[in-house]
Formats: C-alpha cells, sequence, structure tokens
C-alpha cells in the first residue's frame, strides 16, 4: 500500500515538472528580445498623521550598483524612472524622523513597483545623533515595540508552503505553530486559535476562511487574496490598546489601493484553480483608482491526479475583493472596500468500502453536506489635518452563515469479502448558523510636539445572531425516540452588541527612551459582560542605533463565541450559559532586538501569561474552554459553564533573520515553552496546544539567468519540527454507546504523539518581457512523505465491524501545488 502511495506521487511529481519544464522553455523562447525596465514610485507620509512630507530623500541603489538619489515633492510623491529589471534596496531620510531602511524591493516588468512609505518622527535632530532606521519586519504601528511584525504580500508568497494565505505565512514566525497540515489554524504561544483577533481595515471581521466553523477563526483556505492586502500588522501578545477582544494575537490588515496611473493586470492559473485581479485609474486627473480580484477553485485536479489531500470528495469554493479609492482635496480620502466567498463540500462516507480509509475533513460514520459564505463590505473616510491631526472613520457591514445537513451510515461487512455494506441512511443532523455584523469605528491621532502622540478611538459592532439546530435523539432502530429530534439552538435574530473605547499615547522621553501607554475598556451584551481598565505599557530604550531592549504588559479580555451563549441541553427548554463573561489574561513580555550587519537581524522575547476567567464545567472534570477552537468540530456543552478556570503560558523564542539582499534570505527559528489549565477538577495539565518546542528553518536563493539578468530563478526550502499533538486515553464503552472518541477526563492530554516533521521545497522561475512578467512556480509540501514519515493528527471514531472503532488518523502527505501567473500592464500611462 505504502508502495502504491509512493509511486502515485512520484509520477506526480513527475508530471508537474515536466509541464513545468515546457513552460519554462515557451516563456523563455517568448521574452529572451523583450526585456524592459519600469517605474518605481510612491508617496512619504508621516507614520502618525499620514500627512505627505515633502523634502524626503530618497536612494535607490542595487547590491552591486551606485546609488540614486531624488527628493518627494510638496505632495510627498516621488518617483525613480527607467529602473533596470532587478532587486533594489532604498533609504528614506528626513530631517526630523528615522530614516527607513528597505531591502528586497523586487523590479519587474509587469507592475508597476509602488509604495506607501510612512516615516516615524524623531525627538531630536537627526544631525544631533545617529537614529536607529527602521527596517523590513518592524511592526507598521507606532505604538508597538514587543511581540510585533509587520508582513508583505511578497512574504505570504515567498514563504515556502504558505499558499498565498497571511495564517500559514504567519506560522514561519516564532511563538507560532500550525501543525495540522489541514487547516491554517495558527497557535500563538500555546493560547487557542479562538483568541485571534482578525481586523480588516479598522473594522473586526468573523472568521476569514473558506469551511469555517463555529467557535474557530482558522479554515482549510483563507478568504483573503493576499493580490489586494497591502503591508500589514501581526501581533504575538502584549498589543497596544486600540485592539480589543481578543486573548491571543492580532492580525491587523490592510488593503491596498489599486495603481492610480496605470492599469495592471494579474492572471493564474494551477493546480488550486484560476485567479484574477485586475486594478487601475478611474481619473487619472485625481487619482482615483480601482482594485478587483476573483478567484475560483476546485480541487478535483488533485484527485484526478491521485493526489490525497484528505478527502476524495471535490470542496468548492469562490471569493473575491475589491477596493476603490477617491482621493479628496486637502489630503482626504474616501474608500470602498469588500470580501466574500462561497464554499461547498460534500462528503460522502458511505462511499467508502474500507474501514481502513477515513475522511480526514469529515467522520466515518456520517455523510455531511456543508456550505458557508462571508460577505463584508465598508467603506473609510480619513483626512491629514496637517502635520499634527489625522482623523480616520469607517463603516460596514457583514454576513457570515453555515448551513450543514448530516445522514448517518448503517452498514454491514459482507460476508464474501471484507468490503462495508450500506444498509441506509438516516437522516440525523440539521444546522443553520448565522451571524451579521454592522459596525462604526473612528480614532484620532494627534502629535503634540515631537515627543506625545496621542490616538483615541472608539469601535461600535451591532450583531443580529441567528442558531437553528436538531439532531436526532436515538442510534438505535428499535429505540420509541428513534424517530425523534432533539433541539440543540432554536434562536432567530438575537441581537448583540460589543463596545470598546481606547487611549493610547506615546511618549520619547529622549532619543532612547520611549514610552507607551494605554487604557482600553469594553462592554459585551452577551453576557452582560464590562471590562472597565484594561491598560496596555511598554517602553522601548536604544542602546544604541543597532540594539534595542523593550518591556510590555497587557490585559487583554474576550467574549466567548456567541453561539455558546444559546446552546440547549437535553431536557432543557432555554439557554443556560447566557451568564458567561468574558475571558481574560495579562501579557508580560521582555524583548531584545539587534541588528547585525547591514541585512541581519536577531530577535530574542520571553513571555509569561496569566490565563483567568476561563469556563469550565460546574461538574468536577478536566473541561476548559481554553482547549477549543480549533478544528472542524463545534463544541457542546453539556453542563453549566462558570468563568472559573485557570490557565498559564510561559517560554522564550528566537529568530535570526537574514533579510534578502545579494539574492538570498533565509530566517532561522525556535521557541521553547509551556502551556498548562485547570479545570473544575483542580488539576493542573497540559493543554491542548502545549506541544513544547516548535523550529523553523527557511531559505531562498535567487539565480539571475540570461546576459541581461532579466529573468531568474528561485530556490526555496523549509523545515519545520514541533513537538508531537496531545491526546487522551479512549473511553472505550462511552465511545461505543455514544458513536464518537470520548476521552478518559481524568487522564486529559496524558498521550502524546511522535513530534512533527514537515520539509518543503519551492521552485520559481520569473520570465520578464515586454510589459508582462511570466511566473511558473511549484511548491512541493511534505517532501519528508517520500520518507515513508506521516504526521499523526488525532484518534477517530471508525467502526470496522468487527468490534473495533478507534483509528489513529494521519495528515495530508505529498502534496505538490503548481501554478503559472502572468502579470501585464495596459493602456497608456
Amino acid at each position: 500500500m505504502k508502495a502504491d502511495v509512493a509511486d502515485v506521487e512520484l509520477s506526480t511529481l513527475n508530471f508537474q515538472l515536466s509541464t513545468m519544464r515546457y513552460i519554462l522553455l515557451f516563456l523563455s523562447l517568448f521574452s529572451v528580445a523583450f526585456a524592459q525596465k519600469q517605474t518605481v514610485r510612491g508617496i512619504v507620509t508621516d507614520k502618525e498623521t499620514h500627512f505627505p512630507l515633502e523634502g524626503a530623500t530618497i536612494m535607490i541603489f542595487a547590491d552591486t550598483s551606485s546609488a540614486e538619489g531624488i527628493y518627494t515633492e510638496a505632495d510627498g510623491v516621488f518617483r525613480f524612472e527607467n529602473v533596470a529589471i532587478g532587486r533594489y534596496q532604498l533609504q528614506f531620510e528626513l530631517i526630523g524622523y528615522s530614516p527607513v531602511s528597505m531591502s528586497n524591493v523586487s523590479v519587474t516588468s509587469g507592475k508597476e513597483v509602488v509604495l506607501n512609505i510612512e516615516m516615524e518622527g524623531a525627538a531630536v535632530q537627526v544631525k544631533e545623533i545617529v537614529i536607529r532606521a527602521a527596517r523590513n519586519g518592524d511592526p507598521l504601528n507606532e505604538m508597538a515595540v514587543g511581540s510585533a511584525r509587520s508582513f508583505s504580500v511578497e512574504e505570504t508568497d515567498r514563504y515556502v508552503g504558505s499558499r498565498g494565505d497571511p495564517s500559514r505565512m504567519a506560522s514561519n514566525f516564532a511563538g507560532v505553530q500550525g501543525a495540522d497540515d489541514s487547516r491554517n489554524d495558527i497557535v500563538i504561544r500555546g493560547n487557542s486559535p479562538a483568541g485571534v483577533l482578525w481586523r480588516l481595515e479598522g473594522i473586526d471581521i468573523p472568521n476569514p476562511n473558506h469551511f469555517a466553523i463555529p467557535g474557530t477563526t482558522g479554515g482549510p483556505i483563507n478568504i483573503l487574496n493576499n493580490k489586494i492586502l497591502a503591508n500589514s500588522d501581526f501581533y504575538t501578545g502584549a498589543f497596544p490598546a486600540e485592539f480589543g477582544n481578543g486573548t491571543a494575537g492580532a492580525f491587523d490588515l490592510r488593503l491596498r489601493n489599486g495603481n492610480n496611473q496605470r492599469h495592471e493586470t494579474s492572471a493564474q492559473f494551477g493546480i488550486m484553480g484560476l485567479e484574477l485581479a485586475t486594478e487601475g485609474p478611474l481619473s487619472k486627473k485625481n487619482g482615483a483608482s480601482y482594485l478587483f480580484t476573483y478567484r475560483y477553485s476546485t480541487l478535483g485536479m488533485f484527485n484526478a491526479l491521485g493526489i490525497n489531500v484528505g478527502t476524495t470528495s471535490i470542496p468548492r469554493y469562490m471569493d473575491g475583493s475589491f477596493k476603490i479609492n477617491f482621493p479628496l482635496k486637502n489630503n482626504a480620502f474616501i474608500s470602498l472596500f469588500g470580501i466574500g466567498g462561497t464554499s461547498q463540500v460534500t462528503l460522502q462516507a458511505s462511499k467508502n468500502k474500507d474501514p481502513k480509509n477515513t475522511e480526514l475533513y469529515g467522520e466515518n460514520t456520517k455523510d455531511q453536506f456543508f456550505k458557508s459564505q462571508i460577505f463584508q463590505v465598508g467603506a473609510t473616510y480619513s483626512k491629514a489635518f496637517n502635520k499634527n491631526t489625522y482623523l480616520k472613520a469607517v463603516v460596514g457591514a457583514s454576513k457570515q452563515e453555515v448551513d450543514a445537513y448530516h445522514q448517518y451510515i448503517y452498514r454491514h461487512i459482507n460476508q464474501d469479502s471484507t468490503e462495508f455494506v450500506l444498509d441506509r441512511l438516516a437522516d440525523y443532523l440539521r444546522y443553520n448558523f448565522g451571524q451579521k455584523q454592522f459596525s462604526a469605528n473612528a480614532f484620532v491621532s494627534h502629535k503634540i510636539g515631537e515627543k506625545i502622540t496621542i490616538k483615541t478611538g472608539i469601535i461600535n459592532n451591532f450583531y443580529a445572531l441567528t442558531y437553528i439546530d436538531s439532531i436526532r435523539k436515538s442510534f438505535d432502530t428499535l429505540s420509541p425516540v428513534f424517530n425523534e429530534f432533539e433541539t440543540r439552538w432554536n434562536t432567530k435574530n438575537a441581537f448583540a452588541y460589543i463596545g470598546q473605547v481606547y487611549v493610547q499615547a506615546k511618549y520619547r522621553l529622549s532619543q532612547k527612551w520611549t514610552l507607551n501607554a494605554g487604557l482600553h475598556s469594553q462592554y459585551a451584551s452577551l453576557g452582560n459582560s464590562f471590562s472597565p481598565i484594561e491598560p496596555r505599557l511598554s517602553a522601548k530604550y536604544d542602546l544604541n542605533d543597532k540594539q534595542y531592549f523593550a518591556l510590555s504588559y497587557g490585559f487583554h479580555s474576550q467574549i466567548q463565541a456567541p453561539y455558546l451563549y444559546f446552546y440547549v441541553r437535553n431536557g432543557r427548554t432555554s439557554p443556560e450559559n447566557l451568564g458567561m463573561k468574558m475571558s481574560r489574561s495579562h501579557h508580560f513580555v521582555a524583548t531584545y532586538s539587534r541588528q547585525i550587519g547591514k541585512a541581519m537581524n536577531f530577535k530574542a522575547e520571553a513571555y509569561y501569561q496569566y490565563l483567568f476567567n476561563a469556563p469550565i464545567s460546574t461538574a468536577m472534570n478536566s473541561f476548559s474552554l481554553i482547549n477549543t477552537g480549533r478544528g472542524f468540530a463545534r463544541f457542546f456543552p453539556d453542563t453549566l459553564l462558570v468563568n472559573k478556570g485557570r490557565g498559564y503560558n510561559y517560554g522564550v523564542e528566537a529568530t535570526l533573520e537574514k533579510f534578502f539582499t545579494h539574492n538570498y534570505y533565509f530566517m532561522v527559528n525556535g521557541s521553547l515553552f509551556s502551556s498548562q489549565y485547570k479545570g473544575s477538577d483542580k488539576v493542573w495539565r497540559n493543554t491542548d496546544f502545549n506541544n513544547i518546542y516548535v523550529l523553523n528553518g527557511l531559505f531562498t536563493k535567487q539565480f539571475d539567468l540570461g546576459k541581461s539578468k532579466k529573468h531568474s530563478l528561485e530556490i526555496g526550502g523549509k523545515i519545520t519540527t514541533s513537538g508531537g499533538i496531545l491526546y487522551s486515553p479512549v473511553d472505550t464503552v462511552a465511545s461505543a454507546t455514544a458513536g464518537e472518541i470520548i476521552d478518559v477526563s481524568s487522564a486529559k492530554n496524558s498521550l502524546r504523539f511522535p513530534p512533527y516533521f514537515r520539509t518543503d521545497l519551492r521552485l520559481a522561475y520569473h520570465a520578464n518581457g515586454k510589459r508582462m512578467t511570466h511566473t511558473v512556480a511549484i511548491d512541493m509540501i511534505n517532501l519528508s512523505a517520500f520518507t515513508g514519515h506521516r504526521n499523526l493528527l488525532r484518534l477517530s471514531y471508525a467502526p470496522d465491524g468487527k468490534g473495533n472503532f478507534i483509528q489513529k488518523e494521519y495528515q495530508i502527505g505529498f502534496l505538490p501545488i503548481f501554478y503559472y501567473r502572468i502579470d501585464f500592464n495596459w493602456g497608456k500611462q
């Protein structure tokens, strides 16, 4: 059996490499005579007030060439014409501001390079002292000094195995793990993925993933297309006061504006489907622009090639996004934006004739029909009044809905063979969960002199919630209640509100010392829960222009997943958990960062987090809501839940990163941590996310090809390993009765699977033709499968008709992802 799988995987790899070889030959012949130069342009603004900065010096230089310099104009605009194809570094300097250094700016013939540069004011003039420059990876948020970093669209492409997904990209950072290949859940420092806040253009958004399950923030595929994302921030702890209703981490995502001077299009076709992105000016006179993306995917090609993606079914999904930007007079802008997607899959385990073949995304005892959708639209108004004051307001509306229908499978083993024979299917479960959200937020940022910046804001989220769910009471056809159904949710258009206000200040005591202080307050009508004062504090000390030390503290709160408040237990007629309060946590972080040379950085952090007010059971057992939020299953409280749970996380992490210069990049990081919790039985145990350690190593090397070096070949790799997933002994009697795996509560998380290990490889060829760039790439995920290594994921309930029902489920094996993309510009500039 293993040999057969290896043969299929090897033949698939050979097929994709052969296809890639022919395409590369075609592109080389097509574009050899058409190389051209490109434009690099953008705008430079104040980081805190977004006011355009005049007179900033911009230097552009390659690794082996001399620098060229220009100055920004009165509106902060700069422009380099006729820049040769290649990779460059840019340096931005202005008296009174900390310099900004950007490496790995890729210039291709298919798309203009348009940069939005934000410079941070310095406490004293540059000529008086050498100021540490902002570099790649420094957070965009001026109030964040530790446990934060920015990431670019290019990083979501460059990191092997990221698949253009911000979540999978973030799993490469220190302190973050994502050891489930079937989903993009991210575990930050031992916290539940449900504690991650997603924010888009200033609005808190629901789970932005296809096939989203209530109570989770992850899924198999992210709806957000990285082609519309601008540089964004990712936080792993002690985040600033403007972020609330999250206890683990936060994504602060920004959408970029379309090119306002030239029409550009990107088309991509690959094994995961079709993508299209187009952008350009609506009016060159006033600078209005548009940007649209669309993606349609069916994983049927994987099945046709014999690739195991965890299911024999064919998931289908599509999504789109847009942003339209209208400049107004006097440094004001109005933008309209939106994202949306639908997904569906039919998991028909009844067609499975071999009990050993399990559905990674489903259950072997049920046929499941699943649909999900999410839509978000919004409008923003922003205005930089002057160099000291900036206002931004945003309104938005969203809808997220999940529909599911399950049938229970009755079958037996054929006496003449070992095949499962289907007896019949019975209606088992139906549910419809929906959430509508209306948001109205605003903030004002104001500078007082050169040393003090104050930012204050308000966040309002209104919800209309619908939860309908019923399940068959009995599996026994002889039972008198066999044809009866139990109602577990029966809530229609319940209204809820979450309001937040915050104020935060940045004070530059001197050129070396910076203090950040903030207060956050949050009220939730669900549970009538109020968190009046949540302090956020940080202090940063620049030892010199190359290294700094920082301390951060944050007090954070989060309501529970809304659907949990409305669950109706068997035998009850109304919800019992409407009184659940917010979960809370204290975050303490110490940060040390050192720049090594001009293109390398070392960063280390130590942290401690204390979790409290987590919901636990009133019965004496090991349950805590701290352990939920990952996977494809909803949680069903079997007792009243009370906010008496405790937990803690502590650890150290370190990263050595060389930014992309001299045609290569690498990052090595490691985390060592412990994550513990206590349920109502008062016993301290490992949380579900206590993998103890995570190690990552990534590299990318670019080879310039041809006499003019206008084409390139990239080779990248990744190795990741972590402690094995925890699991519990199975209560065989209770599992057989319930028809699903039931753990022995007293021995919760006392067992561990072998360590997780994965190796990935990426090959990408870029050919620059006349006004277009071709890219052919293949990501070969989990190459270690060729050595017979398989990563365990969980135990599943899979009866074989012989009295056995416990089966180990393995993660996805070798997964090759191939695509071809063309970027081109058209029309007059």
